[in-house]
């Protein structure tokens, strides 16, 4: 009898393995990062060939570690990063090109162009989704549009479209020998092609933006048996053979299933690379008139589909990142802290980090990034305290949209991802919000989320209830700032944000300015 569940975490930056009990508690774990490929300003591209790799050593590396077999996992999740665009072929398994990342703003001509007739908002009665570079179904229309031979290839019926967790779940279920093509909800509603009522391919988007049928996989829920592990890598088939790949949700999906956010009401925030807040909202379709999005929380097996709202942030954690490789401020990104501590306050600096335009909820891909509030008194500590207010001030910015969407005021916020470790961070969040900031005991809450859905689905775990009864709250934030110095804050966070707008001129603007 199998005592685990397994998940594959295929995040932005780096590719997990991790196993856990019945009760959501970890039994092993191997993670390896990726490569991250900028061929040009504002392009960023991952090597699909190299996730495949990293996939397959991780989950041997984790499964030999505690020296388990096929016989011990009731099945397998896949979490993935959202959005992020393969194209392969189906003969060969190899991608056409590079997967294109969600970070990726070479489509911006794209949402010009479409956003003419109908505005940005043109498709967000059916999709839930502004235009914008963010989106899955422009990156496929780059592809045909401009890989030699693509098109031809995707209209014979040669080619198929997936974000991450299509592309792995038909390796892992024999590739080119039978794969199974497919996704799940969430990151269906994550293209920008899925309408959100119907839960099917919209026909007449793909017929706009140029997308053969036949390039995509079948829509299936986030919780049921896909298909069962087929390889032909001797060494990985000794070790999980046969077992069921039984959940798929889109990584932010994902740990909000692992947060156990059920009802309608509960919200988490995941502090990543960038930072991601859903709210579900039941079975109900809520339209955003703030800057959010409408998605698809998840949807379990034969059950309705829950709908969720979110706010999605481009860059939190990424901006620690740039300050530890582009900048050389810290060595590594858990020294941020430590540097930010030197000081006690931010020295008035504000540090807007739109690196790839500004997500919600303004949705501007000609922004870009500013520091603000800069004098001689000013030094490196106040720069990293600007960097950590920086993600603070956006999921504030994000969460009052949220409370504006949905008319429910949130007692507290429950946290997750990597910067939930640092407590200069989650004590200024809760400052700034005014609530208590929350974070659960088990804090790798997206791979959980996957190995819940794939639990359900083999029958490993009983039902949602169970998951609601792991959940367990390890630390908890409460706000201490006074209101007069919070205002103050915020007002010039804003000040600064729309210092970003408008920052990439249209080319007729430029070359006017140049007269």
């Amino acid at each position: 009898m199998a005592n685990y569940i397994g998940a594959i975490d295929q995040g932005t930056t780096s590719t997990r393995f991790m196993v856990f009990d019945r009760t959501g508690r970890i039994v092993s774990v191997a993670q390896k990062e990726h490569e991250q490929i900028y061929p040009k300003p504002g392009w960023v591209e991952h090597d699909a060939e190299e996730i495949w790799r990293r996939s397959k050593e991780v989950i041997a590396e984790a499964m030999a570690a505690k020296d388990l077999k096929p016989h011990d996992l009731a099945g397998i999740g896949i979490t993935n990063q959202r959005e992020t665009t393969v194209v392969w072929n189906k003969k060969t398994g190899k991608a056409v090109y590079n997967a294109i990342v969600w970070q990726d703003m070479r489509v911006a001509n794209y949402v010009e162009e479409f956003s003419k007739n109908g505005g940005q908002d043109r498709y967000r009665a059916k999709t839930g989704l502004p235009l914008a570079t963010y989106f899955s179904g422009l990156k496929i229309r780059w592809i045909l549009n401009n890989v030699p031979g693509a098109r031809a290839a995707a209209e014979a019926g040669e080619l198929l479209f997936g974000n991450i967790d299509s592309f792995l779940i038909w390796k892992l279920t024999g590739g080119v020998n039978g794969g199974v093509h497919v996704t799940d909800v969430t990151n269906a509603s994550r293209t920008q092609l899925m309408d959100l009522k119907t839960l099917c391919w919209d026909k007449d988007i793909l017929k706009d933006f140029g997308i053969p049928a036949s390039l995509l996989p079948k829509i299936a829920s986030s919780s049921e048996v896909y298909g069962h592990v087929v390889l032909d890598d001797v060494k990985l088939l000794d070790l999980i053979k046969g077992v069921a790949i039984a959940g798929d949700l889109g990584d932010q999906q994902a740990a909000l299933f692992g947060q156990a956010c059920f009802k309608p009401g509960e919200a988490k925030n995941t502090y990543g690379t960038g930072c991601f807040m859903l709210m579900n909202t039941g079975e109900k379709i809520v339209p955003s008139k703030h800057g959010l999005l409408t998605t698809l929380g998840y949807k379990i097996g034969n059950k309705p589909a829950v709908y969720a709202l979110e706010g999605s942030v481009a860059i939190t954690g990424a901006l620690v990142q740039w300050v530890r490789d582009n900048l050389t401020l810290i060595e590594k990104s858990a020294d941020i802290e430590t540097l930010a501590r030197t000081v006690t306050d931010n020295g008035g600096v504000y540090f807007v980090p739109a690196f790839s335009g500004l997500f919600a909820p303004y949705w501007k891909d000609s922004a870009r990034g500013v520091i603000a509030g800069l004098t001689r008194f000013v030094n490196k500590g106040h720069v990293a305290r600007a960097v950590l207010e920086a993600t603070a001030f956006q999921v504030a910015e994000v969460v009052e949209a949220m409370e504006k969407d949905s008319g429910i005021s949130l007692a507290n916020l429950r946290t997750d991802g990597g910067m939930v470790k640092n407590d200069l961070l989650m004590q200024f969040q809760a400052d700034i919000l005014n609530k208590p900031v929350v974070r659960p005991v088990i804090q790798e809450t997206t791979a959980l989320g996957a190995a819940y859905a794939a639990g359900l689905a083999t029958g490993f775990l009983k039902d949602t209830d169970d998951l609601i009864a792991n959940w367990a709250e390890d630390h908890r934030w409460k706000p201490l700032m006074e209101a007069e110095q919070r205002a103050s804050l915020y007002h010039f966070w804003k000040k600064a944000v729309t210092r970003t707008f408008d920052w990439v001129e249209a080319p007729a603007a430029s070359a006017a300015a140049k007269k």
